[in-house]
């Protein structure tokens, strides 16, 4: 009779570790639950950025817009327009939001928008050229110009930039209630549209 021999202990050890279950979903969960982390709050953190650039978009648009719809604006007027801005950014912070409205004049011969005004967080020299699109180009004609920046600081900065995102837009519109709008609003009677 052949006696069978006992395998080692440890042998026995490995066995009955590789047939234990009992601590996988914990494994488990500790590996997955960090990605999963990162990926809720990277959506939450960039659907944010996408709604503060879409809001964006639309204060350039309005800037434009109130302001091409006046004859003349004075400092209050574009104060008020400033303050409308920064109310559609509501429910974030208007506090990064940087604006400028600027009225170009394009020139009959050489198709330049040159600044006529310019006012704002970081205002245009007067004379200066502005580049605008080919579609715009048209002599004589005069251009509401807004452009608007906000840095959009992401709640968690791990999951973006720590520093801030720097988001930018601009919109353009033609003056509607007259060939130009005038700055600032002049106490007697209409000035013709400068074109120097």
């Amino acid at each position: 009779m052949m006696a069978f021999r006992k395998s080692p202990r440890w042998l026995r050890m490995g066995r009955e570790l590789l047939r234990d279950c009992r601590g996988i979903a914990a494994t488990e969960f500790a590996v997955i639950v960090p990605l999963m982390l990162l990926m809720f709050f990277g959506t939450i953190e960039f659907s944010s950025g996408i709604a503060v650039s879409r809001k964006l978009t639309l204060v350039a648009r309005t800037l434009s817009d109130l302001t091409s719809q006046a004859t003349s604006v004075s400092n209050t007027d574009l104060s008020n327009f400033t303050a409308t801005g920064k109310a559609i950014l509501t429910p974030y912070g208007s506090v990064p939001l940087k604006s400028t409205i600027t009225e170009l004049y394009v020139d009959p011969s050489t198709l330049a928008a040159r600044v006529q005004w310019s006012q704002g967080s970081s205002p245009r020299g007067v004379g200066t050229t502005v580049t605008i699109p080919s579609a715009l180009q048209v002599g004589g004609t005069y251009l509401i110009f807004s452009e608007v920046s906000y840095l959009y600081m992401p709640t968690i900065g791990y999951v973006m930039a720590k520093t801030g995102v720097n988001l930018t837009d601009f919109a353009y519109t033609r003056p509607r209630q007259a060939l130009c709008v005038i700055y600032p609003t002049p106490s007697g009677a209409m000035p013709s549209c400068p074109t120097s």
